[in-house]
């Protein structure tokens, strides 16, 4: 949920920017700034920005609006989806993907059935699974896109969705004449990817047309593998600049090891470009669940949204061979269904679905300390953490560097145990202050005769221990100022001529920004206080 008092918007699904102009109302594409619903209405030029303190504001639009909206929304994107049990990717700073948006229960916001666009889908997808897929579900669109509703009143453990396997989409779904051109060397994400190619390319002719036609378009993706360098260098100051630029060399990778199969099959791959797989391959990442095939893109489910009171999951059960949904509480006739996609911070958010929110208590900060060249016990205080395995960097060529890297999260309270702040970390400045053999070598004895955990408890000598804790601070204090600036640099843009597209991400920079600038604030405050109250202590001793 958001904080209190904060300002928030409500975001519709259409692109370009529409005007409503009898009407007054303007909306903008929402994408995925999911987290809270919000409206600007346009009077006599002005913006109008309600304030809301925690739940959904409730929009109440005349019955012309509303059938306004009804025709111009009714192309609106599908929203993204990810994975229960884990990302289909490797990123050090995350686990398993998670969104956490505002709880959609709460606002019975834009809630209508789409049968101009996509009272046809499930009609389709059962006759091609060969079963009913739902009897209780319906789609529609909120104002995050297509949306699954109730059709009469659901009970906490009715089963709301089946989706058998073989009405999925996975990476056995490769033509066999393409499987032995893909080597060993290509994953299931890029070659599922490779499936999106082919249905794309066959357009209406392709068995899976009504599907791949509902998938988001690029223009509708804002993740940040697709944004441009002056966007990018908006997010030069977080970790999630280089792993946005790691993440795009990793899909020229995959394009380039799929590059004997492309020119083998010309008919079926004629033309297509690395944005044409970085699009595919995003929409994998963006959308599929791990499954016993490696990763699956399962219709219908796609247009479940996130609720973060929801504790239903997406099962597989490899007994039937399908995947199922149970509803984890009653639902009345006409309200949206949710499931929970778990927890995640908005530098993962933006890399693979492309939006943060405005607030998100899952944010955190890359911090990397480093072990000056001209430390004469540099070598060997590199060794001793390499034996306790603390994180050592690498650079591109698998080369040992002298900077390691910790997840900070935010510490909830400045006067407790430090939670966020990583023990790891501290250990490491422990390591960094000492300033002889003996000295490390008594840390390595310690940790001996412990649990063999390095320099975990608080130094013996307490000016070391603040030294120790001075050097994290004064890291983190350069690194405040550093994000401060940056943050200073996103000023608003009025400009008639900036791009809907220019300005959304650099709302969603800012956002990330802030988040981890508060972050930083709160280890910040911590270390101060953890600092003080040792030097108080120290004073008292010397009485």
């Amino acid at each position: 949920m958001v904080t209190d008092d904060l300002e928030v918007k409500l975001v519709l699904n259409a692109s370009p920017i529409t005007w409503l102009k009898d009407l007054n109302v303007r909306y903008l594409d929402s994408l995925e700034l999911k987290d809270v619903v919000f409206a600007q209405l346009i009077q006599n030029g002005n913006v109008l920005i309600d304030t809301f303190s925690q739940k959904v504001f409730c929009l109440l639009f005349s019955s012309l609006l509303f059938s306004s909206l009804q025709m111009l929304l009714s192309a609106a994107r599908v929203i993204h989806l990810w994975c229960y049990k884990r990302p289909l990717f490797t990123v050090s700073r995350r686990l398993s993907v998670k969104l956490n948006f505002s709880s959609l229960s709460e606002s019975k916001v834009l809630n209508y059935v789409n049968e101009e666009s996509d009272d046809d889908f499930l009609p389709w997808l059962e006759k091609k699974a060969g079963a009913e897929i739902s009897h209780v579900l319906s789609i529609g669109n909120s104002a995050y896109g297509r949306s699954l509703f109730a059709t009469r009143k659901i009970r906490a453990g009715d089963c709301i969705l089946k989706v058998p396997y073989d009405a999925q989409l996975a990476p056995d779904n490769l033509l066999p004449e393409i499987k032995p051109w893909l080597g060993d060397e290509v994953g299931n994400v890029a070659k599922l990817a490779t499936v999106i190619l082919v249905e794309q390319k066959m357009g209406q002719d392709s068995d899976w047309a009504p599907y791949i036609s509902r998938l988001p378009h690029p223009r509708e993706m804002h993740n940040t593998i697709f944004w441009s360098e002056d966007e990018l260098n908006m997010i030069y100051q977080s970790s999630l600049y280089q792993e946005t630029v790691v993440k795009k060399v990793q899909i020229e990778k995959e394009f380039l090891a799929i590059k004997p199969a492309l020119q083998h099959f010309p008919e079926l791959f004629e033309g297509v470009t690395l944005k044409e797989f970085m699009h595919a391959h995003a929409l994998v990442e963006s959308r599929a669940w791990e499954s016993t095939k490696g990763v699956s893109l399962i219709p219908f489910a796609d247009f479940l949204n996130h609720d973060k009171v929801s504790e239903a999951i997406v099962i597989f059960d490899e007994d039937k061979q399908l995947s199922k949904v149970i509803a984890d509480r009653n639902y009345a006739h006409s309200e949206e269904v949710f499931i929970t996609y778990g927890k995640s911070p908005n530098a993962a958010l933006m890399l693979d679905f492309g939006f943060a929110f405005p607030y998100n208590k899952h944010d955190e900060v890359q911090i990397q300390i480093n072990i000056p060249h001209h430390d004469p016990l540099r070598e060997m205080k590199l060794e001793l953490l390499k034996e306790h395995r603390l994180p050592i960097t690498k650079d591109d060529n698998g080369c040992k560097l002298s900077e390691d890297s910790y997840t900070i999260k935010e510490v909830r309270s400045a006067r407790g145990k430090g939670t966020g702040l990583p023990q790891a970390l501290r250990a490491f400045a422990r390591v960094l202050c000492c300033t002889s053999t003996q000295e490390l070598n008594d840390l390595a004895m310690e940790a001996a005769k412990n649990d063999g955990r390095l320099a975990r408890r608080p130094s013996k000598n307490i000016s070391q221990e603040i030294l120790a804790h001075q050097i994290l601070l004064s890291q983190i204090t350069k690194l405040t100022e550093e994000y401060n600036a940056s943050i200073e640099s996103l000023e608003p843009v009025n400009s008639p001529s900036t791009s809907e597209r220019y300005c959304l991400r650099k709302k969603m920079a800012r956002d990330l920004l802030t988040g981890e600038l508060r972050v930083l604030k709160s280890a910040s405050a911590w270390l101060k206080n953890y600092c003080e109250g040792l030097t108080s202590r120290s004073r008292h001793r010397r009485r």
